[in-house]
């Protein structure tokens, strides 16, 4: 397979990914000389959705795992589209219904309290002092307006009750595509 030109967007290179994995179970290189937000290093989080806007997987990495953001959403998108434990992998049949968002995020800092945290600004990771639940939920979620219920919802992603003692980080993303 060829690669993918160098000048690709993020996104584009997620439906790229995806289609090439559904059609020919082939994983796509990386762009020789990625450009951009591709060639740096990040956590990368990608989103299919069917053109209703129905989730179809969502799946991401925090930390990069990764040499570049273009390996990161390759590795990424793979996983969204097949191994989402909430959805059955993507079909072949399917792939001309998609679409697909990448969040590139930023370190992520330590919060001091429920003044540093905007729904529509940060994304917010909880995690239980033992390491065991960790729970992230990206920013601008539809349907999360307010601090409180973005609290709510990280903390029932993580499977961790409310009140707990969680360390709590927050961060931004860039993203690209449809979210």
């Amino acid at each position: 397979m060829d690669l993918p030109p160098n000048n690709i967007s993020p996104h584009g290179l997620a439906k790229l990914t995806v289609e090439a994995f559904a059609r020919d179970r082939v994983i796509i290189r990386p762009p020789a000389e990625p450009r951009g937000v591709l060639a740096n290093r990040a956590g990368v989080f990608v989103t299919v959705r069917s053109f209703g806007g129905q989730l179809r997987g969502c799946i991401g990495t925090i930390d990069p795992s990764c040499n570049t953001v273009a390996e990161e959403v390759i590795q990424n998108a793979i996983s969204a589209a097949t191994r989402d434990p909430r959805f059955q992998p993507v079909s072949f049949r399917e792939l001309s219904g998609l679409q697909y968002g990448v969040d590139v995020l930023s370190r992520p800092e330590p919060v001091r309290g429920p003044e540093d945290l905007d729904p529509g600004v940060f994304g917010v990771i909880v995690e239980t002092f033992d390491g065991l639940h960790r729970g992230l939920l990206l920013p601008r979620i539809v349907g999360i307006e307010s601090v409180e219920e973005q609290w709510l919802a990280v903390h029932s992603k993580a499977g961790i009750r409310l009140g707990a003692s969680v360390r709590v980080e927050r961060f931004t993303v860039t993203r690209f595509g449809k979210d």
